[in-house]
């Protein structure tokens, strides 16, 4: 008999490139990963790792193992998920993550209106980036993942994951109280093209870049006077007139702060999709299902729902 923990350590170790960042992501000690894939190796009768400077690489027969062991894991979590709904009273915990504006926005309503239904539930959320929810996901810390999609985030096609689209929003330009384009019921993005600029700063995240990509094919590379890092910053700067900024439909800022969120209008208006991500095989897990219908039922009116 197989140990489906050390495929999964065997899957992990091809994901990172090395023992150590593996074992890091199980919260186990590197020694004990090699020791597990070592009695894989002994098991099966065939070598799985070889060195490579620093690093190890996968034989060709643990990458046939691991396109095996794709669907395996994949069918392990089916046969969970049609345990737990055998099972009476579940309890959870049920862990969601994502990035912060659907932490903000679509998560912490979806738990609270589950936890309103059933307070015993136990809801387990973490604010993160694309890159970490697809790694917390893969090393089975997390069940459910919203995420914004990349061309690299996660790889296409890929059989760990299983993808649906959740929503569809398009992004506003935000401007101090009292601006010309404040009173203004819609811009295109050429309007703002001699404004001093407030972006994300470009280590936080992906925003900065897409917003320079929707600039430049407006006709225009934005003045970028001022960065942050949470949007509250940005709704700061905004409000006390030092440049404008482009903000996502989930994102908000304080109430109190004079701040005008004005859409954009004509052809081309920047516009993101949101997904859902699960582990492939787990999206009929009895909690996953009242999750996923919980995440859809927040997605604000002002955001587009995206059917599955």
């Amino acid at each position: 008999m197989i140990d489906l923990r050390r495929l999964h350590m065997l899957r992990l170790v091809h994901q990172f490139g090395t023992v150590t960042s593996a074992a890091e992501a199980m919260h186990l000690t590197p020694s004990a990963v090699s020791h597990h894939l070592r009695e894989l190796a002994r098991e099966l009768k065939v070598p799985l790792l070889e060195p490579q400077g620093r690093k190890v690489r996968l034989t060709p027969a643990a990458h046939l193992l691991i396109e095996h062991a794709d669907g395996l894991l994949a069918r392990w979590e089916e046969t969970l998920a049609d345990l737990e709904s055998h099972r009476a009273g579940v309890a959870g915990p049920l862990r969601m993550c994502g990035f912060t504006t659907a932490v903000g926005g679509l998560i912490a309503p979806a738990a609270g209106a589950l936890l309103r239904e059933d307070p015993g539930l136990a809801v387990e959320i973490r604010e993160c980036d694309t890159d970490e929810a697809m790694g917390l996901l893969a090393a089975g810390e997390t069940d459910i993942a919203v995420i914004e999609p990349t061309p690299d985030a996660p790889p296409p096609g890929d059989p760990r994951f299983d993808r649906e689209p959740l929503l569809e929003e398009a992004l506003d330009l935000i401007v101090p109280g009292g601006h010309p384009l404040a009173l203004r019921p819609g811009v295109s993005l050429e309007d703002a093209a001699g404004e001093a600029w407030i972006s994300v700063h470009p280590e936080a995240c992906a925003h900065h870049q897409q917003v320079m990509a929707y600039c430049a094919a407006a006709g225009f590379t934005p003045r970028i006077s001022h960065h942050a890092t949470t949007w509250s910053v940005i709704w700061a700067l905004v409000a006390n007139g030092l440049g404008v900024s482009l903000v996502p439909r989930l994102a908000g800022g304080p109430s109190d702060q004079p701040v005008v969120r004005v859409p954009l209008t004509g052809d081309g208006v920047p516009k993101r999709r949101v997904l859902t991500c699960v582990r492939r095989g787990s999206r009929g897990h009895p909690l996953i299902v009242r999750a996923l219908g919980a995440l859809h039922d927040a997605v604000p009116d002002r955001c587009t729902r995206m059917a599955a």
